[in-house]
């Protein structure tokens, strides 16, 4: 059995890893970080599960978790949807992970590029990104992550939000050991 200051120092090192994939969770949902009571089933999610395409499913997924909040559900919006695709795409092709592109594309410019502004007088956007590597990648875990990471929640939650466009590229934008998806969630009034 450990000594006192022993145990003491592991408990420590430990919180300390809890912080490092508490970080990295808002970046790179893991397996690791979803713990197993938050995947009980439910019967929205359960439903969720079997719908595909992917991008369909997390947004059903996102309007289980809006509902259980007092939210209304999003609707889906086909050029916010383009403007995702293109821009998970674009992450798994050039690889990289952020909202704004290597060369300066931001999300304004991706859903002005649709068509989505014209005639708006006021608009607001949001955006939540996530890649995952096996188990990591699917819908399920994809929207745990954001729930787990209070920015991306906040864009989830939003009672600006009404509609949404969920777009889903098959690969990675990092090396990983299996393989994965990066996601791209666009929301707007």
């Amino acid at each position: 059995m450990p000594t006192r200051s022993r145990r003491d120092r592991l408990a420590a090192r430990a919180a300390a890893g809890l912080a490092t994939i508490a970080t990295l969770a808002a970046v790179v949902p893991a397996a690791a970080v979803v713990p197993a009571a938050a995947v009980a089933s439910h019967p929205g999610r359960d439903r969720c599960e079997r719908v595909v395409p992917r991008a369909a499913a997390v947004l059903c997924l996102v309007n289980v978790v809006r509902q259980d909040h007092g939210r209304r559900p999003l609707d889906r919006d086909p050029r916010l949807e383009r403007a995702a695709r293109r821009h998970a795409r674009d992450m798994v092709a050039r690889r990289y992970f952020e909202h704004v592109s290597p060369g300066g594309g931001t999300l304004r410019g991706r859903v002005e590029r649709t068509g989505w502004m014209l005639g708006r007088r006021s608009w607001w956007l949001g955006e939540d990104l996530a890649w995952g590597a096996g188990r990591a990648a699917a819908p399920r875990a994809i929207v745990l992550a954001w729930m787990r990471s209070p920015p991306h929640r906040g864009v989830l939650l939003s009672d600006w939000a009404r509609v949404a466009g969920v777009g889903v590229a098959d690969g990675t934008p990092r090396r990983a050991p299996w393989r994965g998806a990066t996601y791209d969630l666009d929301v707007g009034t």
